[in-house]
């Protein structure tokens, strides 16, 4: 009997100490696996901010947003991702089109992020915003020459104007918004008519087109507003005595305003953490992120003029487009097409 009683004595502290340890590790560790298009430092500081602050981990998987949409769609239910997180509205709706994100709000959300930026069911949010613009050489360009997009077609800018290839998401969600504008017919004829102005035929990137502009192979070049920004702060003497010599004009002031789009992100279909990857959106689009963005990524918080950085507010307040962005992703197959009867490769 005291063999047995000793015994069960044994068992009883085992089991004590068993719900002890237990006790002390989490059953699953708190985390958000995040899916990104984007290769900044300063967003890797704000995820181990919103860590600091939630005690979320985020684990981060980085890679072209092509490849992370078929990564998606050959994990399936399997896939470990929380959230896609991308550049470009039309590339959101991509993934939404795929079958690849669920639904998902918030009072936070909804009131931070303005209806045009995020998918009317939730499938998306914006969190920065860039605007494709005009880019001009300030030695050969007075800005009171320059208006519209719809302007850049006239024959007077024949050999002056540059842009980068049609294969460009952001090229294509320029035209869409062209064609939301303005009809199928009349963004032909804008696509054509810019494609025979061009002083070379389009290569290259953004910056490319502003180093062009500075060496004088073309006046004017349609790049987005943050790759002055890159270029301003670059490590390179040469690309900072480009941006030197290049300004910004916003384009249709007098009108609907300039072509806007987004960084963004949206929540995976199989998320395992949902109510995480939600918390992380509400941090993205919140006014600690929100502060950060223009001065470390040069792009516009979601309350565009509220800016507090230096270098955009050099650029001036401007009007921008109020079209949803969601019709970026709806006509991007239309403004393939045109690019490619347009001859604009």
């Amino acid at each position: 009997m005291k063999q047995l009683s000793n015994h069960l004595k044994l068992i009883t502290i085992k089991t004590f100490l068993s719900a002890f340890v237990f006790t002390l590790l989490p059953v699953s560790a708190e985390e958000v696996n995040v899916y990104s298009h984007r290769h900044y430092e300063s967003d890797d500081k704000l995820f181990k901010e919103f860590t600091k602050n939630t005690g979320i981990k985020v684990n981060i998987v980085k890679a072209s947003a092509d490849a992370l949409i078929e990564r998606i769609k050959a994990e399936g239910k399997q896939s470990p991702a929380d959230i896609l997180i991308t550049a470009d509205a039309g590339r959101l709706v991509r993934a939404q089109d795929a079958g690849l994100l669920q639904t998902a709000s918030s009072p936070s959300l909804n009131k931070q992020v303005p209806k045009h930026m995020r998918d009317k069911d939730g499938h998306w949010y914006g969190f920065t915003v860039r605007s494709r613009v005009l880019i001009y050489s300030k030695e050969r360009i007075n800005p009171s020459q320059l208006s519209t997009y719809e302007d850049l077609a006239d024959p007077k800018w024949k050999g002056k104007l540059l842009a980068r290839s049609s294969s460009n998401i952001y090229n294509q969600s320029l035209l869409a918004s062209i064609i939301a504008n303005n009809g199928k017919q009349s963004a032909m004829k804008w696509a054509a008519a810019v494609r025979k102005n061009m002083a070379r035929p389009p290569e290259g990137s953004d910056r490319d087109q502003m180093r062009a502009v500075a060496a004088g192979i073309g006046d004017v070049a349609i790049a987005n507003t943050y790759y002055v920004g890159l270029l301003v702060n670059s490590s390179n003497p040469k690309d900072q005595e480009v941006a030197k010599k290049v300004g910004v004009f916003f384009p249709n002031q007098k009108g609907r305003g300039a072509h806007i789009n987004i960084s963004g992100g949206g929540i995976v279909k199989w998320s395992k953490n949902k109510a995480n990857a939600v918390k992380l959106l509400e941090f993205l689009t919140g006014p600690e992120a929100q502060e950060q963005f223009p001065n470390a990524t040069y792009e516009f918080p979601l309350e565009i003029n509220s800016t507090n950085s230096e270098l955009l507010q050099s650029w001036g307040k401007f009007k921008a487009d109020p079209l949803s962005l969601s019709e970026l992703g709806k006509l991007n197959s239309e403004a393939v097409k045109i690019f490619a009867l347009s001859n604009w490769k």
